[in-house]
């Protein structure tokens, strides 16, 4: 069961929803794994205390010209649609931007003089926290200044594929990153909080969403600020609403400091493993 916590937008709470859903798990005794696909940002490892049992580098290709061989046709830098290649044929000059290369191949089949080969580039990493007996986390870390973060994603998700549950603690937006998340979920949690921009957010997210054909519930992070717009188009768009959490000073302080809300409050506790339950039953469905 692959389940991706997600959200429209950054800060609405998505972390905070993934590490006590997992926190729960591990307390079930549940062969578990979270996921931190944030690999421009992982943070969860704040939150547990792991130690590193597996460490991968990950590897993109990316294309690299033979000066020598090179007639500055440019025949390469047309069929590039990421604009990675430079070719000023008056100049008699190439060159290749390694950051916008997606390593699509498609310079290779375009050049007829075998200009044009690949390498490996070193983008990010995998790390493996082993946190109970059955229970990991999987940390992406893609490199500073790395164009994309995708294949450190798929990457860390095809890790730790096996897990009987996998939660996912997606990145914000519904960019790239974001769908390479998704994807292989069997439910996405979508995080937000009821505000205008919560709800523009939360918008464009179900869209995303609806177009790949993914169930989805939603969890509503700080209930108590704004109006009743956000719960009345819930109503109207007959979306499930899976959690209400207050906004509330406390477990503002407790998550600032790394702390966990379902250790520190039994109610809590009880809630996520509510949510955890109708998650799985959702899944089922």
């Amino acid at each position: 069961m692959k389940i991706a916590i997600a959200s429209g937008k950054g800060g609405t709470g998505k972390t905070f929803i993934s590490t006590n859903l997992f926190a729960i798990a591990v307390r079930e005794n549940r062969n578990v794994v979270l996921t931190d696909c944030d690999a421009e940002e992982p943070n969860v490892t704040e939150f547990f205390h792991g130690r590193v049992i597996d460490r991968k580098t990950i590897t993109q290709n990316v294309a690299q010209i033979d000066q020598e061989k090179c007639v500055y046709c440019g025949i390469c830098r047309d069929w590039c649609s990421y604009n990675a290649i430079i070719c000023l044929q008056e100049k008699k000059h190439i060159c290749l931007i390694e950051d916008l290369c997606h390593d699509c191949g498609a310079c290779l089949a375009a050049c007829q003089y075998g200009a044009i080969s690949e390498k490996e580039k070193t983008i990010g990493e995998v790390i493996t926290f082993s946190i109970a007996e059955n229970a990991l986390i999987t940390e992406a870390r893609a490199h500073i200044g790395v164009y994309s973060p995708v294949p450190v994603i798929k990457a860390a998700l095809t890790l730790t594929a096996d897990a009987d549950i996998m939660l996912m603690d997606a990145p914000p937006g519904i960019s790239c990153p974001f769908i390479a998340t998704v994807v292989p979920a069997d439910f996405v949690v979508l995080v937000t909080e009821p505000t205008p921009f919560g709800l523009n957010d939360l918008k464009l997210s179900v869209q995303t969403l609806e177009q790949l054909s993914k169930p989805f519930g939603v969890v509503i992070n700080r209930a108590g600020l704004g109006d009743d717009r956000m719960y009345e188009w819930l109503d109207e768009k007959k979306i499930p609403l899976l959690m209400k959490i207050p906004y509330d000073k406390k477990i503002a302080q407790i998550y600032s400091e790394s702390r966990l809300l379902v250790n520190e409050d039994l109610s809590y506790g009880q809630a996520f493993a509510r949510l955890l339950i109708n998650i799985e039953r959702s899944c089922q469905k």
